[in-house]
Parts: C-alpha cells; structure tokens; sequence
C-alpha cells in the first residue's frame, strides 16, 4: 500500500480551525496520521515546509458534465477533486428518446454536440465514476427531468406528468444521484408553478438530499424570488442551496442586504438554507436568457419562428429591453457558433450596435438567429461591495459555475479557487486562509452529504492538496481567461497523485 508523508506544512484542516504546524501521512486512499507520528519507513516524503496543505477542494456548482467524463485538467490545476455537476436545472439524463430535445436545451451550457445523453442517473454515474481527474456528484435537473416527460410544452403539466416526474426523480435519487436542481431563469422550467416545485422538493426532503437552485430572478424581482424558494424549504423540509446568490445591475444592487437578511432569519428560524457565490463581478450564461422564456415555448424551433413572425419580434423586443438590468455595454459576446461571427467574441453589445447602426436588442435577436441560439455571453452583474458580502458571509460557499464555450471562456473556470486563496483572502483581506479554504471543502461537502471529503481527518479520502500561500493566485481575466493558476503544487485524490 503506497504511502506519502507530507513534512513540516502548514496544515488547514477544512473545518475552519486555525492552520497548525505538523506533518500528514496518507496511505493508499485515506489519510492515517495527522499531526505528529512515527513515520513509515516505505514513505515517500514530500517536504512542506513553508507550504500550505488542504483538502482537495470541491466545486459544488459546476456545469462541466460531459468534461468530467474526458478528465480535462482545468479543475484540477485550480486543487479540485470533487465536482458538484447537474446544476442549473441542466442534467444530462434522463435523456428522452428523441435527443435532440435535450441538446436543444443543454448544448449551450454543456458545450456539446449531438452524441450524448443518458437514460438513467446510474447509467451517467456510473460512467462518470470511471473520471479519474476528479470525482463526480450529480444533481437531477429540472429542466432535463421536465423535458424527458413532456418536451418544450410550458406551464402547468397534467397530474399523470407529474407523477411520472416525481417517481423519475426519486429513482434517480435512489441510484445517487445527490439532490435536485432547478433552473427558473431557463424555459421550460421557467414555466413551473410552485405546486409542481413543491411535489417534487417533498421528494428530495424524502431522501435526505439537497435542493440547490437557480432562482426565477436575480434582478428586479430578487426578493420574491427568495421568498419562494424559502417557503419551498419551509413546507416541504428540503435542504435549500441557493445557487450563485447576487444582486444583477446597479437599480438592484441595494436589494441584496435585504434578501440576505431574510435567508439569515429563516436560518435562524430552523430552515436549513445556505447559499453559494463565485469571486468575480461577472456572470456567464447563454445569449436566450436574457429574452423572456415563454418566447422558447417549441425550443429552438419554437423560438426562432417567433423572430421571424413580426408581430412577436416586436413583443420579444420590449420585453427583453425592460428586463435587461446590465445594459447593453455590460453584455460581452463570450462565444459564437458559426465562423462568421468568431470577430463579435470579446465585444459588447453594445458596441457591435454601433458598428452596424442597429439597435443593441436587435443585434440581440439577430444574432440568436444567425447562430441558432448558441451565443455564450458574460455579464455584468455585481457591484464589488456586494461581493465582499457574499464571499465573507458565513452561509456561503464559493463555486466555479464554471463552464466550457466554442470561445472564450469565463476566467472562473481556471482561476476561481486561487483567486479565493490569492487576491481575495491573502491581497484584500476578505478572508483569512482557514475561512477560505472551509468554503470550499468541508462547507461543500456538508451541504451536498459528500461523505469523508473535505475534511483532513483520519479515515478520510486522501485528497490533499499543497500549495504556495504566498503565491497561490488565478492570474486569468476576462481578456486572458485561459491562464493556469500559480502556487499550486501537489494535487492528489483517493491517494493518488494528479498534479
């Protein structure tokens, strides 16, 4: 049985205790020695000294489904080995017998083509835990779980589709799968009434799993969509993750404080909720979100004859003008499907209008057309205060919602974990390196149930990671979004070594 003795590092348990000086000793895929020991002779020693050790971290908000399945390395140059997948509402099972309906619907999230899709979450989980860069947990999206029974219909489902929803939905706990997701801001979930997220919230509290969403607004109506999701916790007893907690454009950026303080009193009247943040002031999403989603109403297809109707081109117009929250100079063209438009990757909208003499919604609409709807985007969400709160805020956790693009990427998937360790904890000052490193390993792992993660303690998985505390940092940007993390230095998971 291999054994590695990590010597004299600074030693950062997870759970928050103050770092601590000694040495750690793994053996074969757990850790059996902390602090101080007789060493093996047979170990293999790596010296620590001036050097930080941590568990692996784990990204609970991830959109990298089918990159886990290819071992990509970009998670695991930022210390990650556990990913949380299947958020969003976005799951790529249950797959319907016609695929195309859910390539429609995930491919601009997934970065996918057209051969994949998997009927059972056992059938993905199983391939999944053939992934040797990181392990995988999945969440049952909405949005898949929805389409799989009735396809692009939206609104209310008749009580034989939810039935069949629900029983869908459970299996697929029952086979793993880790929680739930809902993705309110993308059709057809979008289309949802409560009861239907009640019945099937019921099932996840049921099975003693987690809830995470993506809520029905982040913007003007902010504060309602909090009091839904909470009084989905409230009634049916789920564990309740709300995803990517921000408040989107500067007329909302004063909201957050109050749906804050409505999440910390539900907490502190029993709810077990939590929230999750990346450290950035941008977002990423596709281009058809910021349109309003019963436009989607058919898919793809639906949505595209709608542009050419014009009648409806004029209502999706005003609609999408009086949501839009950023403004057209806070919307960046992040990747584009066709050749013909690879020149419109980095600009805003609004500057691609002004070089056309269009109007920027229309530039908007005109450029779902000419790509059938696979346009990436980044956004300007949050104000820097705001971040400040939410990154430092006890109910949080820190996630990627990393996700790969024909294009250029959000910086989050390869900076955000030395960011977290970098600019923001050691260089600003927002957190200190316990705090840090607790948000991203254990917290994770206690709010999705990831059994013996997180953690440096005996009898845990030997995911350990070491690195340089005065030069861990993700120097990725906007501009460059690719540039690999600094200070990073040994990753190993279940024992084995990865980086």
């Amino acid at each position: 049985m291999a054994r590695v003795l990590f010597r004299g590092g600074t030693l950062v348990d997870g759970a928050g205790a103050p770092p601590r000086c000694g040495d750690l000793l793994i053996s074969g895929e757990t850790i059996a020695g902390l602090d101080s020991f007789e060493a093996p002779a047979d170990a293999r020693v790596i010296d620590c000294r001036g050097l930080a050790v941590a568990p692996g971290f784990i990204d609970s908000h991830s959109h990298s489904d089918l990159q886990v399945l290819e071992n990509r390395r970009e998670k695991v140059w930022q210390g990650v080995t556990t990913e949380v997948v299947g958020n969003c509402g976005f799951s790529p099972y249950p797959a319907p017998s016609n695929l195309k309906l859910l390539h429609d619907f995930a491919n601009g999230i997934f970065c996918g083509n057209q051969d994949w899709g998997w009927p059972t979450a056992k059938a993905y989980l199983d391939r999944a835990a053939q992934a040797t860069a990181t392990a995988v947990l999945s969440l049952v999206g909405h949005g898949s779980l929805r389409i799989a029974r009735a396809g692009n219909r939206l609104g209310p489902l008749s009580k034989r589709d939810l039935d069949w929803m629900e029983q869908k939905l459970s299996e697929s706990l029952q086979e793993g799968a880790c929680g739930f997701s809902t993705g309110l801001m993308y059709s057809p979930g979008a289309s949802a009434p409560f009861e239907e997220l009640e019945q099937l919230c019921l099932v996840v509290a049921r099975h003693g799993k987690t809830y995470a969403t993506h809520m029905r607004d982040y913007g003007d109506y902010l504060a309602q969509a909090v009091d839904e999701q909470l009084e989905l916790a409230r009634r049916t007893g789920c564990r309740l993750q709300i995803s990517h907690l921000q408040a989107v454009g500067p007329r909302n950026w004063d909201k957050q404080g109050t749906v804050i303080e409505k999440i910390e009193r539900a907490a502190a009247n029993g709810i077990d909720v939590g929230f999750d943040c990346y450290p950035y002031t941008r977002g990423s999403t596709v281009l058809s979100q910021l349109l309003p989603q019963c436009a989607l109403e058919g898919g793809i297809d639906g949505l595209l004859a709608r542009l050419d109707d014009r009648a409806e081109r004029t209502r999706i117009t005003a609609e999408t003008e009086a949501s839009l929250a950023q403004g057209w100079a806070g919307i960046w063209i992040a990747s584009v499907e066709s050749q013909r438009n690879r020149s419109l990757i980095g600009k805003t909208v609004a500057a691609i209008a002004e070089e056309r003499a269009r109007e920027p919604v229309e530039i908007v609409l005109d450029l779902i057309q000419e790509e059938r709807g696979l346009v990436n985007i980044l956004e300007l969400n949050q104000s820097q205060p705001n971040l400040r709160q939410t990154l430092s805020h006890p109910l949080s956790s820190i996630i990627s919602d990393g996700f790969y693009v024909k294009g250029n990427p959000h910086p989050r998937l390869y900076g955000t974990f030395p960011l977290l360790l970098g600019e923001i904890s050691r260089e600003r000052g927002w957190l200190t390196l316990a705090e840090a490193v607790h948000k991203i390993t254990d917290k994770p792992a206690h709010r999705f149930g990831i059994a013996k993660r997180g953690r440096l303690q005996n009898g845990y998985f030997a995911d350990v990671i070491v690195f340089d505390p005065e030069t861990v940092n993700g120097p990725a940007t906007y501009e460059n979004p690719t540039l690999a993390p600094t200070g990073i230095r040994h990753v190993f998971r279940n024992g084995a070594e990865v980086i």
